[in-house]
């Protein structure tokens, strides 16, 4: 389906995929796009037989032409007729073969769907030959061809030798039954033949989800006159839609999607697997690179810490603990150390777990593949996949390894699970889970449905916890308030904030705990304060004597009170316990603290107020004097009482006198 859409950068836009005119063209769902990409020696053709499919020069510096060898990455386009009637949308990733420029190989060839090796038949295998496919092992690409270019330069008998090492190059990989074809760039021999392949092996590609939270590693940004800011990729995941407001990571730079391109053709969206070019609003040229990637604002974070599976090639020397290397995922380069926990190095071609700790902050996911290449000098020596991009910090090593198996190994819900194990008592929330695996929030939530239904995991306001660890927090709420009853007999209850604080649990999981706790009659909650059920505080014979000897000195004082540090020092306890004493006939109310050095009994307080309600029938005001007189006391603490009761509304002054209300 075909229709015209109103083409705000038609005339210009051809020059964002580097060749073609650009057409308005909205795609339908029986498009497939699929991105493929050539690995192979210098001067072997790739870009030769790019032109010759797609009628593309992938070539597009000026120094490439002229050097005659492809130093950046170049992009073609070619459609054609799918093996199950879609319309198939061929994307080539044309990627450098010097090995000066294999970074820049890296960078295209991440995230393809197939690879065409190139093998020159003139030349055979070469040293960039076997490189670009132990990085396409690494990188786990699954599906590919093997073309032998520059077929018509020697004599069938040369050219079944050449297939013969190819066979022997690919036996025991992804590419051990894939077609080899010969070709011929210049005459067109074998090309047919080679489009008939790549419709076959296109037609094993899975569909990528468009559904999932869209990503666009960047491998272009450049300006165009009349236009702004382009950048160019292969979008990884999900899908981009003119209009949209996206961010750029590392960075946190947030841009507006004015114009989309797909193919070199204008459209209103791009899908996950397509290349796609984006004109952007809000940001300059110079705020964005490669190795950058586009997202959905707020939902993913960068990290500088990632446990890997990581795998070393035979030809390898052994990696050592702490160890640089060069790191490469998606258009990102980065240096980074490899620490090997539990372990001092990685064998040739052995693998095992390893935390990669770039120089920078890094956008990867779980799921995500990379390459490492030596220090020095830069070769390839390995690679592997991400496992976690968040990890946590200071667990022990064999519950670390179980966890990183649960995330190699596992199901989605397998590893979801063990992602809120992980977590504890602290729980998972659902917007953590998405920074952590890269899936929608939707997604999540089916994968966890059915461990809340079989009561493995337990939802707790915004988080997942595990059952086990809510249970464990129940029973660390109990030992600790139990605790804190025998090391504080004298106190009625520990505060729910010191509480919190000791478990270090996240707030609503601790209160779902308590509340259950309550609920069945363990704990009793006092407003603020948490006690055991039915706990009272229990006196020693010294302290309960103490007690009553506080309460018979206050009362008998009546409003002529003693320093309260005076009552204390005449008591049987030491002065901690006296202190404690004296907290809970203030929380029982049996005292009253109306100033630092001022404490009274509740009955001379309430006789007090009494007075005051009788001096009222006669006079609704009262000064200082007349309180004195009143009450019988100095100024030392008439002033006090006067402003408590003024706190406590029972009077109010209006200049030297008080009303009495």
């Amino acid at each position: 389906m075909v229709r015209k859409l109103p083409g705000t950068l038609d005339g210009g836009v051809a020059a964002w995929s580097g060749a073609g005119r650009a057409k308005t063209r909205l795609y339908d769902n029986g498009v497939k796009s699929v991105i493929v990409g050539t690995a192979g020696h210098i001067d072997h053709g790739k870009t030769a037989l790019v032109k010759a499919l797609t009628g593309i020069d992938a070539d597009r510096l000026e120094e490439e032409k002229r050097r005659g060898i492809t130093i950046d990455l170049g992009f073609a386009h070619l459609a054609l007729a799918g093996a199950t009637g879609e319309d198939l949308r061929l994307a080539f990733v044309d990627v450098p073969g010097h090995e000066r420029f294999v970074r820049n190989m890296l960078a295209g060839v991440s995230g393809i769907d197939l690879v065409l090796l190139v093998i020159g038949a003139d030349e055979s295998i070469k040293p960039q030959t076997r490189e670009h496919f132990d990085i396409c092992r690494l990188l786990a690409v699954r599906r590919g061809l093997v073309v032998l270019t520059k077929s018509d330069l020697v004599d069938p008998d040369t050219l079944d030798v050449v297939r013969l090492e190819a066979e022997d190059l690919v036996r025991g990989s992804f590419l051990e039954h894939a077609p080899i074809v010969p070709v011929s760039s210049k005459t067109g021999a074998g090309l047919e033949e080679l489009k008939r392949a790549l419709v076959q092996v296109s037609a094993q590609v899975p569909v990528r989800n468009a559904n999932a939270a869209p990503r666009l590693p960047l491998d272009r940004v450049f300006a165009m006159k009349g236009f702004g800011t382009v950048v160019t990729g292969t979008l990884a995941a999900g899908a981009i839609r003119k209009e949209q407001e996206l961010e750029a990571l590392p960075g946190g730079k947030r841009v507006r999607v004015r114009g989309v391109q797909v193919h070199g053709e204008t459209s209103e969206e791009a899908v996950a697997g397509q290349r796609t070019a984006l004109n952007l609003a809000g940001v300059a040229v110079e705020e964005l690179e490669r190795g950058m990637s586009l997202v959905e604002p707020n939902l993913f974070r960068v990290s500088s810490r990632f446990d890997v599976l990581l795998s070393l090639l035979g030809s390898a020397k052994p990696l050592k603990n702490r160890a640089r290397v060069h790191l490469h995922a998606f258009t990102s380069e980065e240096v980074a150390e490899v620490v090997l926990p539990g372990s001092t190095k990685i064998e040739a071609g052995g693998s095992g777990f390893a935390q990669l700790r770039p120089s920078r902050p890094m956008l990867l996911l779980p799921g995500d593949k990379f390459i490492v290449r030596q220090f020095s000098p830069v070769v390839t020596i390995g690679g592997g996949i991400i496992l976690d991009a968040m990890p946590a910090p200071r667990v022990k090593g064999e519950q670390q390894h179980a966890f990183l198996e649960s995330l190699l190994t596992g199901d989605p819900q397998r590893i979801i699970e063990a992602r809120v194990a992980r977590r504890g008592a602290e729980g998972l929330t659902l917007q953590q889970a998405v920074a952590e695996t890269g899936w929608r929030a939707q997604v999540i939530e089916g994968f966890v449905a059915p461990l809340v239904e079989r009561g493995r995991v337990r939802r707790v306001s915004d988080a997942y916890v595990e059952a086990g660890a809510l249970a464990g927090l129940r029973l660390q709420l109990l030992q600790r308030v139990a605790d804190f009853h025998q090391s504080n007999p004298l106190v009625a209850g520990i505060s729910k904030e010191e509480l919190r604080e000791r478990l270090g649990a996240r707030a609503p999981v601790f209160a779902a705990a308590l509340e259950e706790l309550a609920r069945e009659g363990k704990l009793e909650v006092a407003g603020e304060q948490v006690r055991g059920a039915g706990r009272a505080v229990v006196f020693k014979e010294e302290e309960a004597d103490s007690k009553l000897e506080i309460e018979r000195t206050f009362a008998a004082a009546g409003l002529k009170v003693p320093a309260l540090k005076e009552v204390l020092a005449g008591l049987k306890v030491d002065r901690t316990r006296a202190q404690k004493i004296v907290t809970l006939l203030l929380r029982d109310r049996v005292l009253v603290k109306i100033s630092d050095d001022l404490v009274f009994h509740r009955a001379a307080l309430d006789d007090l107020r009494q007075r005051l309600t009788e001096h009222k029938s006669k006079r609704a005001r009262i000064g200082v004097a007349d309180f004195k007189e009143l009450t019988g006391v100095s100024r030392k603490y008439a002033i006090p009482l006067l402003e408590y009761l003024d706190r406590e509304r029972v009077t109010r002054r209006v200049g030297d006198e008080r009303v009495i209300l």
